[in-house]
């Protein structure tokens, strides 16, 4: 294979393929046997988990799409430019509005003003009752869910700046930007805002976190080290969603690291692990959970680092970012499955298909249970009892 693109189209080229797709050109080769979906097998159920009920955004979806869970109320968006509340427990629809273009990733919501990105980068904001009140130019595409909080909208683009915008105006307030490396993957990215900071990690295999009142950059810390003959060996792209738990900043990376910060001790490395993901962590108040890049789910203590347990029975199946709830682990997988496995020791508890073809947005831990938004435009909550 031979490489003429220039820097930045090379950049883009890859962005645009899936993570199926990357991998389908290397390791998972369909003529390997090795690299195959691991067949489901039989086990007794030790929850019984089932849908409460669908609603339907609208129709597509893809990595940048992820629901966002504020209070009673789930915000989500679909590729077809549809965007809607949705009650959490019943699953009606409150308000549907239409972006008027095709969408590349949403939705952020604060319950007040809820954000999307089109496919041509511009953040749309609608009102507390689903009125369009702003648009606004990002610096490029935005493949990463908007975050709204602290009277901002902030997004991710791919010339790795991080702009946040008036939620009321749509003004710019500020900008970051860090060098980035000339490729980067197209998978689940998430951003969060947690007491008025900024946190996001960084296709440079690096964790920040930015003053969402001033844009100024409080601390960075490295989860990987790039490093290989190849811009395709040097992607180390923090992947999945920041997690933080008490004072620890958590965060995993695609041919990485899994690690975890001390924001007490000045953002200290409190442990590091190597490890690769394509999708992202999740944790509890004990332990950090992480599906790696075959397929095979890890937990892992948060005071030390060690390894508590890990589950191969999932190999190949391409795992959605985990979630936890009441007693389990959920992972979504390529044939629209959601399965739960014991946090205790990871052995398979239940699973149940919610259709949709393959999984890639993260699961949402709720109070009712998994809420799973799925290939083809729908929300689907899985009741776990």
């Amino acid at each position: 294979m031979s490489i003429s693109l220039t820097r930045g189209v090379i950049r883009s080229a890859l962005l645009a393929l899936s993570l199926t797709a990357l991998a389908g050109c290397s390791m998972f080769s369909s003529s390997d046997k090795r690299y195959e979906p691991a067949p489901l097998t039989e086990y007794s159920a030790g929850v019984s988990a089932s849908i409460a009920w669908t609603a339907s955004v609208g129709s597509g979806g893809g990595y940048g799409f992820a629901p966002t869970l504020v209070g009673n109320s789930v915000f989500a968006a679909a590729a077809s430019g549809s965007v809607v509340k949705i009650d959490l427990g019943s699953g009606a629809v409150q308000w549907q509005a239409n972006a008027g273009s095709k969408l590349a990733a949403g939705a952020g919501s604060d319950g007040d003003t809820t954000a999307v990105a089109s496919k041509d980068g511009a953040v749309i904001a609608f009102d507390a009752q689903g009125v369009e009140k702003w648009r606004a130019q990002a610096s490029s595409a935005v493949q990463i869910p908007p975050v709204v909080g602290a009277g901002v909208v902030v997004v991710r683009s791919s010339d790795y700046r991080i702009q946040a915008f008036d939620a009321a105006t749509g003004e710019v307030l500020w900008n970051v930007q860090r060098p980035g490396p000339a490729l980067a993957l197209k998978t689940n990215m998430q951003m969060r805002i947690v007491d008025g900071y900024l946190i996001s990690g960084l296709p440079n295999g690096r964790l920040i976190v930015i003053d969402i009142a001033s844009g100024n950059v409080q601390w960075e810390g490295a989860v990987a080290v790039s490093q290989g003959a190849t811009d395709l060996e040097r992607i180390r792209d923090v992947v999945g969603a920041p997690q933080i738990q008490g004072p620890l900043l958590c965060g995993v990376a695609y041919q990485g690291r899994i690690a975890c910060f001390d924001l007490s001790q000045g953002g200290a490395p409190l442990w590091e692990k190597r490890f690769s993901s394509f999708t992202g962590m999740t944790m509890d108040g004990q332990q950090a959970y992480a599906a790696d890049s075959r397929g095979v789910v890890h937990a892992f203590a948060l005071a030390d680092g060690h390894e508590v347990w890990k589950q191969n029975a999932l190999l190949n199946r391409s795992l959605t970012q985990p979630a936890v709830v009441s007693q389990a682990v959920a992972v979504g997988d390529i044939e629209g499955y959601v399965h739960f496995l014991a946090r205790s020791d990871g052995h398979l508890l239940g699973r149940v298909r919610v259709g949709g073809g393959a999984l890639v947005s993260p699961l949402t831990a709720t109070p009712r249970g998994v809420l799973v938004q799925t290939g083809d435009g729908k929300l689907v909550m899985v009741g776990v009892n």
